[in-house]
Parts: structure tokens; sequence; C-alpha cells
């Protein structure tokens, strides 16, 4: 055996044992996620060298960077039931953007919705909010940390497309943090940091510019004129104030003795905020940033290139606290003492309706090809959407399409209808402007891809062939919002047993002082009978109405 073999063959041992080594010895770590917003691999950690972050560098260099990490939709709503799923957002009914107020927690009894807010189906008709109904045995994951014991706290962003059920979070919301735990109590804690959203381009157009605009990186789809770079320039000058957050957190956990019995996860939950990145169903709207930092320099500064998805990331959680995932989940864990053994071969990416606008796209991404299916040719690629064209740079690309003045890749992207199918070949051209899907050179590559899509889309069942009128309806017979039926009791073996008719659902209860409180606890095993105590419950299927509270006195 070669030296170089030799060498490569004892990195993998050393890989291995010290990945089996750290699941077997911190069974119960804590477990930090810093979720960011509309960020592709702006990064130097990804070889972007147009701005400076030493925070994220120092995540980077002290834990492990995955080179193909990619998002299920270009999009946050739809991306985000997938996270806290762990499953395809089209084979749940959460694909379109978006179904309802769902971007922050609402109390059961602030759950309300409107019957129009100017959306339509792909037949015209109206689709009123909703909130999205997944089988019976999809859960939020969060609740199989709680069951274990981990104390679970979100700051504050959910935007599942459903309501998040009080079930899943002992605290929600713009205070909710680990430190309200019991003492010794392990926990999972997400901070969501909105500096980075699509949103900030517009409204921080007047804060000092902290990046070079002269020297940001410029995708060719763009064209060079002040306006983008102004943009662009403030698309990476919010990742340096992100930087700083960063730089925040980790000092926090320093200061509290914390870092090193914590596991921390840094990503974004789809790509950049700009036009053809965000709602893109290409490489450029999904392939994200995601740095795992494990404590006690383990696998410090490695870099993985297989397939990962953040609909992995609850399934990986699970895997390093020491639970098995469910067998549902499309979510594979990379990570862990149940790491998959079996890494996705393919990412696989859907498009359907943002906002007022409609379309239907799916793509197949292998981390060098990216194969994209148009259901909808007759739409052109960039489509009017209200939300984004307040960017200045968005509008003044519009302007200069109806004029006739882009050219090379501006030109491409503003193309007036689009090929049913699309082939980028992303090492010679990552900017995905050149369609290879007529290249007779590239066929055998497009016959696999294209296959590859449809045998996912026939496994998962792909609910985009549904239109939105008929989809809500299945989730809500009669457009009406389904509700959970309340919790039954039953006193056995000295044991009181909770239970609900309606199938799937998770039940939560409180204990003499606690009721009336908003922290509810989960349901998760029989409750010691105590003479005399009093017990309220609620009981939620993801998608319903939260039960009514009732109330129980042990006998």
């Amino acid at each position: 055996m070669s030296f170089k073999k030799y060498s490569i063959v004892i990195s993998l041992l050393f890989f291995f044992l010290i990945q089996d080594s750290f699941s077997q010895s911190s069974s119960s770590p804590n477990i930090l996620w810093i979720s960011v917003e509309d960020i592709s691999t702006l990064l130097p950690a990804y070889g972007d060298s147009s701005i400076k972050t030493p925070n994220i560098d120092r995540l980077a260099n002290e834990g492990i960077t995955y080179t193909n990490a990619f998002a299920t939709v270009g999009v946050c709503a739809p991306s985000r039931s997938s996270i806290i799923t762990g499953m395809y957002p089209v084979s749940i009914g959460s694909h379109n953007m978006r179904t309802g107020p769902h971007y922050a927690f609402r109390e059961p009894e602030d759950e309300t919705y409107k019957d129009y807010y100017g959306v339509k189906d792909i037949k015209g008709r109206n689709v009123p909010e909703y909130a999205t109904v997944p089988p019976p045995f999809v859960k939020c994951f969060t609740e199989y940390l709680r069951a274990e014991g981990y104390y679970t706290s979100n700051n504050a962003k959910t935007d599942y497309q459903f309501n998040s059920p009080i079930t899943a979070w002992d605290a929600i919301g713009r205070e909710a943090t680990y430190k309200n735990r019991e003492e010794g109590q392990p926990f999972f804690a997400v901070f969501n940091h909105e500096i980075t959203h699509e949103s900030r381009i517009f409204m921080k157009k007047e804060d000092p510019m902290l990046a070079d605009k002269s020297s940001v990186h410029i995708p060719k789809y763009f064209p060079e004129m002040p306006v983008v770079r102004q943009d662009v320039g403030r698309a990476y000058s919010n990742i340096m104030e992100l930087d700083n957050q960063v730089g925040e957190i980790l000092q926090e956990l320093e200061d509290q003795d914390l870092l090193e019995s914590t596991i921390i996860f840094f990503w974004s939950d789809h790509g950049g905020p700009l036009l053809r990145q965000k709602r893109a169903v290409g490489n450029s709207g999904l392939r994200v940033p995601l740095i795992v930092r494990l404590p006690g320099g383990q696998m410090a500064g490695s870099r993985v290139e297989e397939i990962v998805s953040l609909m992995d990331l609850g399934s990986t959680v699970m895997s390093l606290v020491g639970i098995e995932p469910p067998e549902y989940m499309h979510g594979k864990s990379f990570l862990g003492k149940y790491k998959s053994s079996s890494p996705h071969q393919y990412a696989f990416g859907s498009a359907d309706r943002f906002d007022e606008s409609l379309d239907m796209s799916r793509s197949v991404i292998d981390g060098r090809f990216v194969y994209i299916r148009n259901f909808r040719p007759e739409l052109p690629l960039i489509y009017r959407n209200a939300y984004r064209e307040q960017i200045d740079m968005t509008r003044a690309m519009i302007e200069m399409d109806q004029k006739g003045e882009l050219t090379d890749g501006a030109a491409y992207i503003f193309m007036k209808t689009k090929p049913l199918e699309e082939l980028y070949d992303l090492m010679s051209d990552p900017d995905e402007i050149h369609n290879l899907a007529e290249s007779p050179e590239h066929q055998v590559k497009l016959k696999e891809l294209r296959k590859a899509l449809s045998a996912w889309q026939l496994q998962v069942g792909d609910l985009g062939f549904v239109p939105e009128y008929d989809l809500v309806n299945m989730m809500w017979p009669g457009m009406m919002q389904p509700e959970t039926a309340p919790v039954d009791f039953e006193s056995k073996d000295g044991k009181i047993h909770l239970s609900s008719e309606t199938e799937g659902a998770s039940i939560a209860y409180q204990v003499e002082g606690q009721i009336g409180g908003k922290h509810w606890l989960l349901y998760s095993s029989p409750l010691d009978a105590v003479k005399g105590q009093k017990i309220a419950t609620r009981a939620v299927r993801i998608g319903y109405k939260t039960s009514q509270i009732k109330e129980y006195i042990i006998q």
C-alpha cells in the first residue's frame, strides 16, 4: 500500500473512531442552533473573500464544514416546515409560500385565519389562510427531545406553515432562552437571526456600509451597475453584522462555561436574499452554509462533501443525543449514534406558489450538476412579486428588461418562458446561466437526473400537482379548520393515562400551581396518581385547533 493510500485509510479510521467515541460518551450534550436567514455560501469558510467573518471562521476552524448542504425550498416557510418535521414539504402539503401568519407562535386562543388575503390557485379560486395538516404520525422533532428530558427553547421565529403546537417547546418567543431550564437539565436552544433577511436589503439601505462595494462578488446574472453593487454590498454588510452576533453567542457560552458541553449548529434557511437566489429552485436558491462545532475540538477544521439537507437537522440532533429518529422521517442523521449508513445521493428541491405568484418547478442536485423540471414553462423565470420588488436593484433590472437593455447572464434569467428542462454544470458554470439540457455530451447525466426526480416525486407523493384550493379542502374539510378532541382521563394501576380521540394528537398538561400559566408539560408516559391533585390538559394535532382546556382532580 502506498504512503498516500495508507494516510487516507488512517484518516478515515480516525474520523469514524472519534465520531463513535463522541456518540457514546456524550449522551446528553447541550445543542444550540444559530439559525440565520437568506444567505448562500457567501463566506470565507466557503471560499468567498468579499468580506471577513472572524467568528463564523472560528466555528469552521473548530468544527465541521458541510460543503454540499441544501434547503428543500428556496424560501423560509416551506423550508422551515421541513426542518421542524424532517419531511419534504411537497409530501406534507407545506410547499406553498405562505399559508398563514405562522412566522411567530400564537397562543391557541389567538389562532385565527382570514377567509381572503389575495391568493388564488391555478384554477383562479380563492385560497384562504390555513395551517398545513401533515399525516397524523408527523410530529415536531422537538417533542422527542422533550420526552427525553431536554429543555427546548426557540427565540423566536417559527414559520412552519402551521402554528407551533404548545407541546413543541418549553419556551418560545423573544425572551426564550435555555437559561430558564432546571439545574443540570440539558437543553436544545434555537436563536434565529434576521439581520440577513431579504427585507434588510431595503430596510437598512441608509445604514453605514460595512462591506467594500468595489470588491464584493457579483454573480454573472446581475449587470455591473451602481445599484447592483449597492444592494449586493448591503447583503455582504449584513453578513458582517451577523458575524458580530455569532461572536456574542460564542462569548456568552464561554462566559457561562458551556462552550465545551454544547454542540453548535450554524445554518441558513435557504439561499441568498436577491433576485434568482431567494425562491430559486436551483443551486443559487438551495445551497446553504452548514457548520457543526463539536465540543473538545473533535473533527475540528474538517470538511464533508457528502450531500446533506436541512431536513436532516432534526434527526441529526436526535442522533447526537442518543434518540433513534422515527422511520417516517425523510431526513437522515449525518452525525451521532444513529448516523445514516446511506447518505443522500441527491438533494431535491421544489418551488410552487410564492405569495401571490404561481409557479411549479422541481430540482435535483448531485453536488455538481443541477437538473430542473419546469411544470409551468409558459411562465417567465423571473415572475413579478411585490415583496422582493421593494429592493432597488430588482426594480431597476425589471425596468431594464422592459426596455431591452439587459445582456448576457442578466438577459438569460429574464427569459420570457422557461424550457421544460434545465441542466447546469456547477464546475464550469457556477451561476447556472448555460443550459446543457440539449447538449449531446450531457444526455446521460440528463437522463440520470430526470429519472431520479421522477422516482422521488412518486416516492414522496408530490402534492404540488393538487390545486391549492383542493389541497386546503383535503386538510380542512369544508374549508373549516378541524379541532382536536379533548383529553380523556383514565386511572389505572396507580397511574393517570391521558389520551385524545384525534389520531396523531399530542397532549400537554399542567399540575396544580402551573395551571393557568403559559408553560405546558409534554405528556409522554402515564403520570403518578396523587390523590386530590388537580391536572389541566389540552390536546393538539399539527394544523388542528388546540382542544379546550379540560381539568381533572385525581380521586
